[in-house]
């Protein structure tokens, strides 16, 4: 069967190797586009349909389906950029279709608010796990981790036991990870984060790879699972009377709120957390600017008054 002609759910897999070969994406987020595009098979409903028959009208359509599902707003708009991700193979591929330019993206006009952690409140976290037992002393680690890198929830569950070798003496520790998007960056451990990973590793007699790993699993694969550690420092969140919706996210806005309420240059945090963008990180920009207006408000000569001219 000639390519132009192949129905569009036939193009899935080469769509997903394009993601990884090309795009340098990673297995979830591959997984991720598949589940989205799913939901556009769902929406066509007939089998058949070819690139060629992808029209800015279909696409119209779509967003209606969309829009009368349960999802929100922000949710949509993953589902559409997964459709003009198609559409873009489509063009690379000299596949006859829609222009993926014409697929835009409706404005999410949710909260885009930022939720993070005051220092008191990071501390009553850290301070939630009873470290009596191993998965205490793992929860502590994993906590103090979370804050002292920055570190998205699937990075974290990736770093390999072979990675830290914390002596006695250690206080300075970095390690290379390999991030969103393949993108490659340094973390940096606090000492009190050393101490915690030292304490916790050293429970540690099997033979296991991964370094965070579920003591309670009777299967082969021991790593914890995002989902997991999502549901870890929710526990502690509510023992230490903080948000039911502190997540693992949540860390890395504190992280990130942290450096830049003591100055840090935006960039910097840009660094630190790993963002191609720099405004990804200008999400933050409601502390800089809460900075800056105490800042004007102490020096700013306006406040009492001129006393004289330079």
């Amino acid at each position: 069967m000639p390519i132009q002609d192949k129905p569009i759910e036939k193009h899935f897999s080469d769509f997903l190797e394009y993601l990884a070969v090309e795009k340098g994406l990673s297995q979830k987020t591959q997984e991720n586009y598949h589940k989205f595009l799913k939901k556009f098979l769902v929406f066509l409903r007939k089998e058949n349909i070819k690139p060629k028959d992808v029209t800015e009208d279909l696409i119209w359509q779509y967003k209606l389906f969309l829009n009368n599902s349960p999802l929100r707003p922000s949710t949509q708009n993953y589902y559409l950029i997964a459709v003009r991700s198609l559409l873009a193979y489509f063009s690379d591929r000299n596949i006859r279709s829609l222009a993926p330019d014409k697929v835009k993206l409706p404005r999410d006009k949710s909260d885009k608010t930022v939720r993070f952690l005051s220092l008191e409140q990071v501390k009553k976290l850290l301070e939630a796990p009873k470290l009596a037992s191993k998965a205490g002393l793992r929860d502590r680690a994993i906590l103090e981790t979370l804050f002292s890198t920055g570190l998205r929830v699937a990075e974290l569950v990736a770093l390999n036991r072979e990675q830290f070798k914390i002596k006695d003496n250690t206080k300075d520790l970095e390690i290379g990870i390999i991030g969103k998007g393949g993108k490659a960056r340094t973390v940096y451990f606090s000492e009190r984060a050393i101490e915690w990973l030292g304490k916790y590793l050293e429970t540690r007699s099997d033979k296991e790879k991964a370094l965070f790993i579920n003591y309670r699993s009777k299967t082969e694969e021991r790593r914890l699972s995002s989902r997991a550690v999502e549901n870890i420092v929710k526990k502690y969140a509510l023992l230490a009377g903080l948000p039911m919706n502190t997540t693992p996210h949540v860390m890395r806005h504190s992280f990130a709120t942290d450096l830049l309420t003591k100055g840090v240059d935006l960039r910097v945090v840009q660094e630190f957390l790993g963002h191609r963008n720099i405004a990804t990180t200008q999400i933050y920009t409601h502390v800089t600017n809460v900075r800056l207006r105490k800042i004007h408000r102490k020096f700013h000569s306006g406040r009492n008054g001129v006393d004289g001219e330079d």
